[in-house]
């Protein structure tokens, strides 16, 4: 008896433990669980902080015009963004994209200068730059593909010509028209007379050289003609000037690999260059015009001379000639169109006319000269169009006083020694003269439209086909592939070894496949540590997302399709290292949470792409029926203005009501009740308008537009609500990776260190 009492006292004494074991666990999960939920609440209203950052900088935006992009601007793909934020962080221009609803969304496209970051840092090829209102611009040249104007064989656009900027694109298009000048000569058959050239450029600039030493570098008679000096616009920037770049292979140099360049360097680089090539560069030399003559040769006339050549590639910018001023005294000798060097105006009173970059940075420049004294004229009520840095910049120098900054004023005349400001206030308007010893006006330029089309290039809209489409993600279903492939192979390998993985554990060591297959074997040593590096990896992609400037190797669409791979096959490599079957070990906790990984970081990807694309979608939508619902009131105005107007407060009335606003609770009680509110609104609203004797048509528009706009708005609160009860699934994918390593670390050392694998 004291026997069995001693055995029930430490059975107690066990059971007390374990009661205090639980009850700790208890309480240290709670405190965790309470921990993680505070933290989830704290992010998410840091989210809607951002979120509000993100719509009032969109309302600035629109407010100041700078939504619109000049050239290029960025388009989001939101069925496959994610909203990781990458492209927002790889953007060297400030506030060009933000994160709005979980989604990337253009906030200022003005800003935008085609760097492409964006679509190179996007892990899902979600984003890409393109030319703004292409199907509505005349400005841009219908070419092909091969940047080959259409319908002219033999004539090439390169450069700034096509709407592109950076020095980085002009290089990749010039060579491009080089290789592709290359492969239409080889497919000729007969052979150069003398005096003929393969190829003439038209224009020294960064897209004309590139072209011509790629040229040249592949054999090819080329000439280069240009009217300026060797550089092209590059040429014209101000002496101090530095021209950012990326790195970019220059024929005839090798890489610029330097983040910028001065004026000078890149000049003397390009004449460097040119020297060793040995190329034929004829500057001051102007194009009149070109004809394709019989046998597909081109006769270009220049100001000196006409040349023959097979192919002509124009690479001559976007500026053509300068825009003017048109006021008395523009045509004094001290009125210039760019600033070339600073120095040259020292201890001068100098006027900068316009509010682009290059007006700025000529202004900036001139305020390096610590005698010359600077005023910035501009028409505009703020800068809106600027980079970043040149905005800045600009803003500091106006407060210290070195440059003087008029915006909505206007130069009405300019004398020898003065000049004539027309300067708009709040209410009134004043005139200013000042003293003044130069005059710069960086008003940009016309592009050479009409010379182009006399040489035959299209400009109609609508046969451009210069487009950049979103990046096809093959990666990714590569990476899909790859993994059915790898799932079908352990399919197969699993069906021949059936017989063994269906025995109990105990039944295995009988078996013959058991040496074999068991985890502490060769092959399952190969397939646990297999199954390891393929996680190790994985957490690789979070590695190089999160630390760009630390991690940089490869680009993030690779590694998310690598990401991909890695997790679906580190769960096959696992079940055939647990022989299918999963014990109560840290082996066996770490292969359910990489199971529960995958598992969330597949639903993960859905969340956080349909809904927030259906937000954004509806929002979108809901600003679409407001325009057609204000076009239909401005038409029923003529029968009844006081209907008209009840019209627009009423559908006002029907978004205030469930726009984000409230509890959780309340905005759950307003999506039950809000179909009899419409309902009723419907109701009365249709027998008013068939009071005010409204026809049918108009009756049936009016109600489909309101019903309309309250589902769109419906929808973007209510989607809200549901990405607020989501937003925690990243972290929760988070949390389940860091348990992941920590229970594989410590099964690889409690394999090691008990001398068994895995079981």
């Amino acid at each position: 008896m004291a026997l069995i009492w001693d055995w029930e006292g430490i059975a107690k004494l066990g059971s007390g433990r374990r009661i205090r074991a639980v009850s700790w666990s208890l309480f240290l999960l709670l405190i965790l669980c309470l921990g993680i939920m505070f933290a989830v609440l704290l992010y998410r209203r840091a989210e809607l902080v951002r979120m509000g950052r993100a719509l009032d900088r969109r309302g600035e935006a629109r407010a100041l015009g700078s939504h619109e992009a000049r050239l290029e601007r960025p388009e989001v793909d939101l069925m496959r963004c994610l909203g990781c934020g990458a492209c927002v962080a790889a953007c060297p221009e400030n506030e060009v994209l933000g994160l709005l609803h979980g989604q990337a969304v253009v906030l200022h496209g003005a800003r935008c200068v085609g760097h492409a970051h964006c679509a190179d840092a996007c892990p899902m090829g979600a984003i890409a730059v393109s030319l703004a209102d292409l199907e509505k611009r005349s400005d841009i040249p219908a070419i092909d593909e091969d940047l080959s104007v259409l319908g002219r064989p033999g004539l090439f656009l390169a450069g700034e010509v096509n709407g592109r900027a950076l020095i980085r694109n002009a290089i990749g298009q010039g060579r491009a028209v080089a290789g592709a000048v290359q492969a239409r000569s080889t497919c000729g058959s007969t052979k150069l007379k003398v005096g003929e050239l393969d190829l003439l450029v038209v224009g020294a600039g960064p897209a004309g050289l590139a072209c011509a030493l790629e040229a040249s570098a592949r054999g090819l008679i080329v000439c280069v003609v240009d009217q300026e000096p060797l550089g092209g616009t590059i040429a014209k920037f101000p002496r101090a000037k530095l021209v950012l770049t990326r790195p970019v292979e220059l024929p005839g140099f090798g890489w610029l690999k330097e983040s910028s360049y001065s004026k000078q360097d890149l000049i003397a680089i390009w004449r460097g260059a040119v020297s060793n090539a040995g190329l034929d560069v004829r500057e001051g030399v102007r194009l009149v015009g070109a004809d394709l003559g019989p046998g597909g040769l081109w006769s270009v006339e220049t100001s000196s001379e006409s040349i023959v050549a097979r192919n002509v590639c124009l690479a001559v910018g976007r500026r053509g000639s300068p825009c003017k001023l048109e006021v008395p005294g523009e045509s004094l000798e001290k009125v210039a169109y760019s600033l070339i060097d600073a120095r040259a105006h020292q201890d001068q009173d100098v006027l900068v006319v316009g509010g682009g970059d290059s007006a700025v940075e000529a202004a900036l420049a001139l305020a390096t000269q610590p005698t010359t004294r600077v005023t910035l004229s501009y028409r505009g009520e703020s800068f809106f169009r600027l980079h970043e840095r040149n905005s800045r910049t600009i803003g500091l120098a106006a407060l210290d006083g070195r440059v003087r900054v008029l915006f909505q004023s206007e130069v009405q005349a300019i004398d020898v020694d003065s000049v004539t400001l027309r300067c708009s206030g709040a209410a009134d308007f004043e005139i200013q003269e000042l003293p003044n010893d130069s005059v710069i006006a960086c008003l940009g330029g016309d592009p050479p439209v009409p010379l182009l089309e006399s040489m035959g290039v299209s400009f109609d809209p609508m046969r451009s086909a210069l487009h950049v489409p979103m990046a096809k993600n093959r990666s990714l279903m590569r990476s899909l592939g790859v993994s059915l492939l790898v799932a079908l192979a352990f399919l197969s390998w699993s069906i021949w070894c059936r017989e063994y993985y269906r025995l109990p554990l105990d039944e295995r060591p009988l078996s013959p496949f058991h040496e074999l297959l068991r985890s502490s074997s060769a092959v399952g040593l190969a397939l646990g540590f297999t199954s390891a590096g393929l996680v190790l990896i994985n957490l690789l992609y979070l590695l190089r997302r999160s630390t760009p400037g630390l991690f940089s190797f490869g680009t993030l669409r690779g590694w998310m399709a690598i990401h991909v791979a890695t997790g679906f096959c580190s769960v096959l490599v696992a079940v055939l290292h647990s022989g299918m079957r999963v014990g109560d070990t840290t082996g066996g906790h770490a292969f359910i949470a990489l199971i529960v990984l995958v598992a969330t970081g597949s639903i993960g990807r859905y969340l956080y792409s349909f809904l927030p694309r259906a937000a954004n979608g509806r929002e979108l939508e809901l600003e679409e029926v407001r325009g057609r619902l204000a076009a239909l009131s401005s038409e029923l105005q003529s029968k009844s203005g006081a209907f008209a107007g009840r019209i627009t407060g009423e559908v006002e009335r029907l978004v205030a009501n469930h726009h984000w606003s409230g509890s959780l609770p309340k905005r759950i009680w307003a999506l039950m009740r809000a179909r009899s509110y419409l309902a009723r609104s419907l109701k009365v609203l249709e027998a008013d308008a068939r009071a005010e004797d409204f026809s049918n048509d108009q009756t049936t528009e009016l109600i489909w537009l309101v019903r309309r706009a309250h589902r769109a708005n419906l929808a973007a609160s209510h989607f809200e609500d549901m990405r607020t009860f989501l937003a925690s699934w990243r972290h929760i994918h988070r949390w389940i990776a860091l348990l992941l390593v920590l229970l594989l670390s410590a099964h690889i050392l409690d394999a090691l260190r008990f001398g068994r694998l895995f079981e």
